[in-house]
């Protein structure tokens, strides 16, 4: 059986990470890092308790704490990465049905998509759904690929996050994944998951000022690859 790795990257999520964790189908995978992205309450001690990993990326964003997580796993590294939120939007219990098709050589990269899978009314915010849309019509219009959603819900091949080489450091880190594949012409596929109403605020979409950031970053980087 393949080695599979799950990153988490937390900011407070002390009230929805046990539950996430508890979720995580452990027979089908070997680690869980939990990267502790400056949180001020107990979620590096509550992740630990379940068995996880942790480390610790103070530079606050989504992609940087990505990317100390991958830097952790990199000492030795597993055949697949999973990503996982941790304010229990996702459910953890269909991890394989992204890890299986990689699996089976059908693609090496799969984009858990929220908007054609199960969800709770709400659980999608409209700045997410907007942005949903803007961001998948830029994906195919100027790479040729064909999305429903930027979920964070993913897994990908090790060797294959190697080769696309992630840089974002925050808002981008989803869309640069998918930009890069296209770009390279790694073979994807999306597969339907379900969705619900997170555990406390969002960091992100629950802001104007966070909203408005990440649909700017998103833009940037598709227009920025385009062209380069």
């Amino acid at each position: 059986m393949a080695s599979v790795d799950v990153v988490i990257p937390a900011l407070n999520e002390e009230r929805a990470l046990p539950k996430v964790l508890e979720e995580i189908p452990r027979a089908r995978v070997r680690r869980i890092v939990v990267t502790d992205n400056g949180s001020t309450d107990r979620t590096a001690e509550v992740a630990r308790n379940a068995g996880a990993e942790v480390v610790h990326e103070p530079e606050r964003g989504y992609g940087a704490a990505c990317l100390r997580a991958l830097e952790y796993l990199a000492t030795d590294p597993p055949e697949i990465v999973v990503f996982l939120d941790g304010d229990y939007s996702d459910h953890p219990s269909e991890l394989p049905s992204l890890v299986d098709p990689i699996l089976r050589g059908e693609a090496e990269l799969t984009i858990g998509s929220r908007t054609t899978g199960r969800r709770e009314a709400g659980a999608l915010s409209v700045q997410q759904r907007v942005g949903n849309i803007v961001a998948c019509r830029g994906l195919r219009l100027l790479y040729g690929v064909q999305y429903t959603d930027l979920g964070p819900f993913r897994a990908v091949r090790w060797r294959t996050l190697e080769s696309i080489g992630m840089q974002d450091r925050n808002f981008g880190w989803t869309v640069e994944m998918q930009i890069k594949a296209a770009k390279q012409g790694i073979s994807y596929l999306e597969v339907p998951v379900s969705y619900r109403s997170r555990i406390g605020a969002s960091k992100i979409s629950g802001t104007v000022k966070g909203s408005f950031s990440a649909g700017a970053k998103i833009l940037w980087l598709l227009g920025r690859y385009a062209w380069s």
